[in-house]
């Protein structure tokens, strides 16, 4: 199983699936300003990031997504940002991530 790519990639699914907010009405996370991310989502280089940057708003959903739990989707992450960033962001993120959001949200999809 250890190298089986399939096996692998449907664990990863299974670990974001069970991360996903029920509603994308739940991402109420700020929409401006300077946000700070705790350790357990960005424990190396930049932490605190200017959602008035777009790169940094980019960074800022990508490192979420890809290390957030539940509620770290849910207070960092803006329901309208997202679906603004979604035809690029979904883009740079993993296929895993990629393929759970779309499935549970077909809303956010170009």
């Amino acid at each position: 199983m250890h190298d089986d790519p399939s096996a692998i990639a449907a664990l990863l699914r299974a670990r974001f699936r069970r991360r996903l907010p029920s509603s994308l009405n739940e991402l109420t996370g700020p929409e401006r300003g300077l946000v700070e991310l705790p350790l357990h989502i960005a424990w190396s280089g930049l932490r605190t990031l200017d959602l008035d940057r777009p790169r940094q708003r980019m960074s800022l959903y990508r490192t979420v997504l890809a290390e957030g739990m539940r509620d770290d989707l849910c207070r960092f992450l803006n329901r309208d940002i997202l679906l603004e960033l979604w035809p690029v962001l979904h883009k740079l993120i993993s296929r895993a991530i990629k393929d759970v959001w779309e499935e549970a949200f077909p809303e956010p999809c170009p």
